[in-house]
């Protein structure tokens, strides 16, 4: 018995065509959707989370507070409720919970993903899943800013772009 993700695979539309495995959608460049998570805690400060060395993808990198998959059938919302639960320990009531700040279209800085980006606030503990992440900070977005521009590589591409998208309209 295969444990591999199953994702639904979408069209231009973000219309489910089909579900493949997480690897085959990867190789292939195929259309999918994801999450993002910005976490900001009421001081203002956004958590970032480093990307284990162990992920297949981008490893050792800073990006958003949380983000994944959304898991063939799962809708977004559920999808950024169970993220944050599995990665960071924060377990909130349901989606309503947070704000939907965008949606981002699919390209090849998302990783062919679209993406529904969120902001939540919050206060409590952060646990993050050692398998996930290697280390989390909270920080000042003035002091992100200066950080990203002079070692852009330090950052996932995906989170650089819904970042830049986020602070031109105003969002965080």
């Amino acid at each position: 018995m295969s444990t591999e993700e199953i994702f639904d695979v979408v069209n231009e539309r973000d219309e489910v065509i089909e579900q493949l495995p997480r690897a085959v959608v990867h190789r292939d460049k195929r259309l999918h959707r994801a999450v993002h998570i910005f976490v900001f805690n009421s001081e203002g400060r956004l958590y970032l989370q480093k990307r284990s060395p162990l992920k297949d993808q981008l490893p050792n990198c800073w990006t958003s507070s949380c983000s994944g998959h959304v898991d063939s059938g799962e809708d977004y919302d559920t999808a950024a409720v169970r993220e944050l639960g599995e990665e960071l320990g924060v377990h909130i009531d349901g989606a309503e919970t947070m704000d939907f700040l965008f949606k981002h279209e699919a390209c090849k800085r998302t990783g062919w993903e679209f993406v529904h980006v969120y902001r939540l606030t919050w206060d409590g503990e952060v646990t993050f899943d050692p398998v996930e992440i290697s280390e989390g900070q909270w920080i000042a977005p003035a002091d992100m800013e200066p950080w990203m521009k002079s070692q852009r590589r330090d950052f996932a591409p995906s989170f650089r772009l819904l970042w830049e998208e986020a602070r031109k309209r105003e969002l965080v």
